[in-house]
């Protein structure tokens, strides 16, 4: 089955017959406001908490990773208007495995009428596609993901063969309960970032990560992305040194935005990581703790975080230990390329 483009037309077999039903590909930067406005649309029936900028957005999609959204998007209009979008990329582990990943976003009003799944099924095929140029050498997966509120996305996929392959937490601590001691660990020292500390924290932050589940080195150009963003805030960062080098680090954020929007005063203790050499001696608890201490002095009342379930390194227990509490479940979801 082939998928047959005319102009910016796209015209799927498997699309259901609905009237003033058409699909066409990515323009450009005026599709931005459309896409932020079925985001918008989909989260409250999805259960998620998001708040996107169009600066945001026009930020994420010029610093895309191995996506050419002319080519690897897909939009969905009922009479000329928006009501869905999917788009995908591609990675490769640390292992050798590769990655080939779909999302979208559909309005709740047009669901379970088919098009989602043609959708997915369109992606598919182009991630075939890009496979198909590839070494066919290690192991190859379709990859998604959703969350326990978003129960159409995961019928959808579950509908689709897409198996249970990990889960991750969303947690939140209150800021109003009291705070574990955590003594400084001998030798190190925790410093305000400087404009020169951003990349030794970066690359001591990917050689953290390299023992994690699904590693893959990130790249200096989604790093630059990120330091383009409202959330880049270095100045809350807490980073743990030994003399010249970075042994563990929490780089915080708030998003504003998003603490208007829900009306909530949250700061975010992410990208937390310790160097195999400073392990085992409490130096990420007590980064944490500092971090929250710090969001306390601002005036937040909660901190929050992701974390792999399934973290063999103990992660989840840490983190329960200084008093973050699961709020929701995320899945991700894998389906061999065969």
């Amino acid at each position: 089955m082939t998928t047959q483009l005319t102009h910016e037309s796209i015209i799927l077999p498997e699309a259901p017959a609905i009237p003033g039903l058409t699909l066409r590909g990515f323009r450009g930067e005026v599709d931005y406001p459309l896409m932020l406005a079925v985001i918008n649309g989909s989260k409250t029936e999805d259960g998620i908490e998001r708040t996107n900028t169009l600066e945001e957005v026009a930020n994420n999609y010029r610093h895309l990773l191995n996506c050419d959204p002319y080519r690897d998007m897909l939009f969905t209009e009922v009479n000329g208007q928006v009501i869905a979008y999917n788009r995908v990329f591609w990675e490769q582990l640390e292992d050798g495995t590769r990655l080939y990943n779909l999302f979208g976003f559909l309005l709740p009003q047009w669901r379970r009428k088919g098009i989602g799944s043609a959708m997915l099924r369109h992606a598919e095929r182009r991630l075939r596609q890009i496979a198909a140029g590839q070494p066919q050498d290690g192991e190859r997966f379709f990859q998604s993901f959703a969350a326990d509120t978003e129960k159409g996305t995961l019928a959808l996929l579950e509908s689709q063969a897409y198996q249970p392959v990990r889960y991750e937490f969303d947690m939140v601590r209150d800021l109003s309960e009291p705070f574990p001691e955590t003594p400084m660990p001998e030798g190190l020292e925790v410093r305000p970032v400087e404009e020169a500390h951003v990349w030794p924290i970066f690359d001591a932050m990917n050689e953290a990560f390299r023992d994690h589940w699904g590693y893959r080195e990130q790249s200096r150009e989604e790093r630059e992305g990120w330091m383009k963003s409202p959330t880049f805030k270095p100045e809350f960062w807490k980073v743990a040194w030994e003399g010249d080098q970075v042994a563990g680090m929490v780089l915080n954020f708030l998003n504003a935005a998003e603490n208007e929007e829900y009306k909530r005063k949250r700061g975010y203790t992410e990208s937390i990581c310790v160097r195999r050499a400073w392990r085992k001696r409490g130096l990420a608890r007590l980064l944490i703790v500092q971090s929250m201490q710090m969001f306390k002095e601002m005036g937040m009342t909660e901190t929050a975080h992701g974390v792999d379930a399934q973290n063999l390194s103990g992660a989840l227990r840490l983190y329960q230990s200084v008093g973050y509490r699961q709020v929701k479940q995320r899945t991700i979801f894998r389906k061999p390329m065969d």
